[in-house]
C-alpha cells in the first residue's frame, strides 16, 4: 500500500495514499482495531448534516468566507448523497466521547475539499478540519446531537412506518376473525370464551401503544446539545449558532430541531437516548409476547393447540418430511432478544456520564440505530410473511364447549360454590359443563345452554 504523510497536534503519520481522512483518523484506526463495527451510514449523514447547516450558518454570522462556506455544503452534499461512506473507518469502540469520529468527518471533508480545489489531500490552508469544518463545535456537543438527529431521523421514517404496517396487519386478523371463538386462557389453562379476533385486537393494541410511545420520545431527542463545545459552556461559539444551524437542520429534514435549553444536561447523560432505548426495550418485549403466542396456537398441527394455520415458507426440518415451522417469527424473536441486549447496554452507558461528558456515545449510537433497523426490517417481515397469511384453523371453536371455565357464566344464577362443584365433576367425568349442569340444577336444558352461549361470554354483562 502507498502512503502520504500528514501531521496533527501530535506529529506525522502515514495515512493510506488513496484515503481522504487523514491523520487523526489514521491514528484511531490502529489504536482501536475492536471489532468489525462501523458507525451506521444514517449517522454518518447525521454528522455531515450538521458540518453542512454549521458552514451555511458560520457564513451567515460573517465567521468564514463564501468560498470555505460553498465547498463544505458541496463535500457534505455529496456525503448526504451516499458518498465517501467508505471513508468512516473507525471501530464503535474508540474514545467515547466519538472525536475520532468527529474528526474523521472534519478530515475528510478538509482533504475532498482540498483535491476539488486542485490542491493536495492534506492541505488545510484552504479549508483546515478544526478552523473551518469544526467551527463553534465540539465532539461533546456534536456527537450526541448526531446520534438525536440520526435516532429522530430513523424512528420517523422506518420504526414508525413498519411499525404502522404490522399495526394494519395485525388490525385486518383481528376483524377477519371476529366471529372464531375459542377457549381463552390464562396462567397457560383454560378460561373464559374470547375471539380469535379479540385475541389480535390485543396484539394491535399493543403495537399501537408503542408507536405512541415513540411519538413521545422525538420531543426528547429533537433537542440537542449544539452549541455547548467543550463543557456545556458555549466557549468558542457564537452565541446565535446553535439556534440557526437548528433552525436550518429543521428546515431540511422536515422535522423539529431546537437548541436545549440546558447544555450541560445534555452533555453530561445521555438522558434522552437512554429513555428512548427503555421505550424501545419495551416494544421489544411486547413484540416477543405477540410472536409467541402465534408460535403457540399455531403449535401442533395435531399435537398441540393448532387453532390458527401458519404461513408455509420454508421446509422445517433436514430429518423430518414435511414438518414446517414457525421461522418468521423465532427470526423476530432473535431480534428482539439481540434489541433488549442493546437497549440494556444504552441504559449502562447511562450510567458513565461522569461530570460535564457522558463516554459511552459511540455504542449507545450503533446499539440504538442497529435496534431500530432490526425492528423496522423484522416488523415488515413479519407482517408480510408471517400474519398477512395467517389462517384460523376449526381447532379453536371445537374445544369451547369441552372448557371448563364455561362454569364462569353460571355463577350469577346458581351461586360460586355450586358452580365450582359441577366445574370438578365435569373434570372428573370427562363430560361437560352443559351435561353435570343439567344433572345437578334444576335448570332447563333450554336455559343452560342460553347461558353457556360462548358468545354471549365475550362481551360485558351478566
Amino acid at each position: 500500500m502507498k502512503y502520504r504523510i500528514e501531521k496533527d497536534s501530535l506529529g506525522e503519520m502515514k495515512v493510506p495514499q488513496d484515503a481522504y481522512y487523514g491523520a487523526q483518523t489514521q491514528r484511531a484506526v490502529e489504536n482501536f482495531q475492536i471489532s468489525n463495527l462501523k458507525f451506521s451510514e444514517q449517522f454518518i449523514k447525521s454528522l455531515a448534516l450538521i458540518k453542512k447547516n454549521a458552514a451555511i450558518v458560520n457564513l451567515d454570522l460573517g465567521l468564514i468566507n463564501k468560498e470555505v462556506s460553498d465547498m463544505i455544503v458541496e463535500v457534505t452534499n455529496e456525503i448526504l448523497d451516499g458518498k465517501y461512506i467508505d471513508e468512516f473507518v473507525i471501530d464503535i469502540f474508540q474514545t467515547g466521547s466519538g472525536t475520532s469520529t468527529n474528526m474523521n468527518m472534519n478530515e475528510v471533508i478538509s482533504n475532498i475539499a482540498a483535491e476539488k480545489s486542485g490542491s493536495n489531500r492534506g492541505d488545510k490552508s484552504l479549508i483546515h478540519p478544526n478552523d473551518h469544518v469544526n467551527l463553534g463545535q465540539s465532539s461533546n456537543d456534536v456527537i450526541p446531537s448526531a446520534i438525536h438527529l440520526a435516532l429522530i431521523q430513523s424512528i420517523d421514517t422506518k420504526l414508525i412506518p413498519s411499525l404502522s404496517n404490522m399495526s394494519k396487519e395485525l388490525k385486518a386478523k383481528s376483524e377477519e376473525f371476529s366471529s372464531v371463538i375459542k377457549t381463552g386462557r390464562t396462567h397457560l389453562q383454560d378460561a373464559t370464551p374470547i375471539t380469535l379476533g379479540q385475541e389480535f385486537e390485543g396484539y394491535c393494541g399493543q403495537i399501537d401503544n408503542a408507536i405512541n410511545k415513540l411519538l413521545d420520545s422525538q420531543k426528547w431527542l429533537s433537542e440537542v446539545a449544539l452549541g455547548g463545545t467543550a463543557v456545556g459552556t458555549g466557549i468558542n461559539t457564537h452565541e446565535d449558532f446553535s439556534r440557526l444551524v437548528c433552525e436550518q437542520i429543521s428546515s431540511e429534514i422536515g422535522l423539529k430541531i431546537v437548541e436545549t435549553t440546558n447544555h450541560f444536561q445534555a452533555q453530561s447523560t445521555i438522558d434522552a437516548i437512554s429513555a428512548t432505548a427503555g421505550i424501545i426495550k419495551s416494544i421489544s418485549l411486547s413484540i416477543m409476547k405477540i410472536c409467541n403466542d402465534i408460535r403457540w396456537m399455531g403449535s401442533g398441527p395435531r399435537g398441540g393447540f393448532g387453532e390458527i394455520i401458519l404461513p408455509s415458507v420454508a421446509p422445517g426440518s433436514s430429518i423430518m418430511p414435511g414438518k414446517v415451522n414457525p421461522v418468521i417469527a423465532e427470526s423476530f424473536l432473535q431480534v428482539c432478544a439481540h434489541v433488549y441486549g442493546n437497549c440494556s447496554a444504552v441504559e449502562l452507558s447511562a450510567q458513565t456520564g461522569n461530570f460535564e461528558l457522558n463516554v459511552m456515545l459511540p455504542v449507545s449510537a450503533h446499539n440504538m440505530l442497529e435496534s431500530v433497523d432490526l425492528i423496522s426490517n423484522s416488523a415488515i417481515n413479519f407482517s408480510e410473511k408471517c400474519i398477512k397469511g395467517l389462517e384460523a384453523s376449526e381447532e379453536g371453536p371445537k374445544s369451547v364447549h369441552r372448557g371448563l371455565s364455561m362454569v364462569t357464566a353460571l355463577v350469577p344464577e346458581i351461586g360460586y360454590d355450586l358452580s365450582a362443584k359441577i366445574a370438578q365433576e365435569a373434570e372428573k367425568s370427562g363430560r361437560t359443563i352443559s351435561e353435570v349442569a343439567l344433572e345437578m340444577t334444576d335448570l332447563s336444558e333450554d336455559k343452560i345452554k342460553d347461558i353457556l352461549d360462548p358468545f354471549k361470554m365475550i362481551n360485558p354483562g351478566l
